[in-house]
């Protein structure tokens, strides 16, 4: 949610002028779409990777904005909190050897950063919830000290209307209470953009919902929070209840969350933008000037400002982007399932694997989705989240038997969906050099049954068999996975467990 926002007040006619406005967004949309006024096919895609900030001992630290000062890049930008910060890479043409030019483009611009945060006595960590951050960390005082995270906040605050309650059951259990969002800023990720055309939006935004669970099992990198080992992917219940609007008697209801994976597949993007509209209160009901059916009328592009900024406050996982670039409107979707890391290679791996596998599904002549039920796909993304590369999902069977079966996730991506994704990287015309190498990372993940956050777990308890107190072993595994990071080598090779010391002498 990129927006310049003003911190203000809101009143009853802010609320009702906004939601007018955001009806004639929606109605200006429509049109938009009805008259093929959207951007010619181009394959681009586009990443940013969420960071953190650490210290030689592991632990986070509050130097954003000094950070970002001395790096002096627009690639680089805030995120909600002190410890964060964004790493946005330029779009490119899927295509020949895109990956390893990204993979590339990522290593520098990762370097770079590092060097400078090294100036301040910090350096970065690509990982999907950092194992030191403590609750101590995660207030309101450490938000980053820009106008629309603490606008956001404060509207998310008030419409709850009482403290935020994190209740997260997994190998361990965490119950705690939070006073702000400042929770969600511990989860930080990769999100993945591809340009599409309107007439392909609701195949690839459906594709993409399909594989999240996978893209999970493969990728899990976030197993602990404030020292208690849960999930394996444990941010999306972190961000789902810290970004969590409704007090318990409208989550008794049946009341939506904002973070939310949503109940149906769709056949436009209009469904998505329609549904915001109807389930979503405004959380920042700021209007511009702009009427988009008057600029329509006059042959222009309306911003549609109301409806990308209400967009922004709606946490999907596949989030469905309207955009205009040299005056031509045009629609993305934006996968926000993976969690960052561990190396810039099992980041590039994890988009190859998105990309080839989406393309794949969704040029399916017999949709994947016309198959799974879609309440089977929410709840593979929840077995993924809580086992990891160990989930079992319900998937439609192969040939013309018909219906689901239960499977390994590891089985299902190594015998099912690679070779889906190898066919749609040679269609997008990705080199096949590109194409094994990173996709021969997810295969050995799976042959191995190794993520991010199996090393993680695995190295954080041969720490506590060797005598190390919990917060000594999280710090240490911490270490140890920053200095892997640094190294490069993707993550299935990593040795588990801590170096031994040099011998004296």
């Amino acid at each position: 949610m990129g927006e310049k926002v003003v911190a203000g007040q809101f009143d009853l006619s802010d609320r009702q002028r906004y939601r007018e406005k955001l009806q004639r967004c929606l109605t200006g949309l429509e049109r938009l779409l009805a008259e093929k006024r959207f951007d010619r096919p181009k394959n681009l895609m586009g990443l940013e990777i969420e960071l953190n900030l650490v210290g030689a001992d592991g632990m986070p630290k509050m130097l954003n904005a000094q950070v970002l000062e001395r790096i002096a890049s627009r690639d680089f930008q805030t995120e909600l909190a002190m410890f964060n910060l964004e790493v946005n890479i330029a779009p490119h043409r899927l295509g020949g050897r895109v990956f390893d030019r990204l993979a590339e483009e990522i290593r520098t611009s990762l370097a770079y950063a590092d060097r400078k945060a090294g100036e301040v006595d910090a350096g970065i960590a690509m990982i999907g919830i950092l194992p030191t951050l403590d609750r101590d960390d995660l207030v309101s005082s450490n938000l980053s000290a820009v106008d629309r995270y603490a606008l956001l906040n404060e509207q998310i605050v008030a419409a709850r209307g009482e403290d935020f309650t994190l209740d997260i059951e997994g190998v361990e259990r965490l119950t705690c209470t939070s006073k702000s969002i400042a929770p969600e800023a511990a989860c930080t990720s990769v999100q993945l953009h591809l340009q599409v055309t309107p007439d392909r939006f609701a195949d690839v935004w459906n594709a993409a919902q399909a594989v999240t669970a996978a893209q999970i099992a493969v990728g899990a990198n976030a197993p602990f929070l404030f020292g208690r080992e849960l999930w394996r992917e444990s941010r999306p219940p972190l961000f789902q209840q810290s970004t969590d609007t409704r007090p318990p008697e409208l989550q008794a209801q049946g009341v939506r969350p904002r973070t939310w994976f949503g109940e149906r597949w769709v056949t436009s993007a209009y469904d998505l933008f329609e549904e915001n509209r109807r389930y979503f209160p405004a959380l920042l009901p700021i209007c511009d000037d702009e009427d988009p059916l008057e600029v329509l009328d006059a042959g222009g592009v309306p911003s549609l400002s109301e409806l990308v900024l209400h967009n922004g406050t709606v946490y999907r996982w596949n989030r469905p982007v309207y955009d205009i670039a040299d005056g031509v409107p045009h629609l993305r979707v934006e996968n926000r399932v993976l969690p960052a890391g561990p190396t810039v290679t099992d980041v590039i791996a994890n988009a190859a694997f998105y990309y080839g596998v989406v393309r794949a599904l969704a040029e399916e002549p017999r949709p994947l989705w016309t198959r799974l039920p879609f309440e089977a796909a929410a709840a593979n993304f929840e077995a993924a989240c809580r086992h990891g590369i160990d989930a079992r999902f319900e998937w439609p069977r192969r040939g013309r038997l018909g219906g689901t079966t239960e499977v390994d996730a590891a089985v299902l991506v190594r015998d099912e969906l690679l070779p889906l994704a190898e066919a749609g990287l040679d269609a997008w015309g990705v080199e096949p050099a590109d194409r094994d190498l990173y996709l021969g990372v997810i295969e050995e993940r799976c042959r191995r049954r190794v993520n991010g956050a199996s090393w993680q777990a695995a190295t954080f308890h041969r720490a506590l068999e060797a005598g190390l107190s919990r917060e000594a072993a999280l710090a240490a595994t911490t270490r140890r996975y920053v200095e892997l990071m640094r190294e490069g080598d993707p993550v299935h090779l990593w040795p588990v467990g801590l170096p031994e010391p040099a011998p004296l002498g």
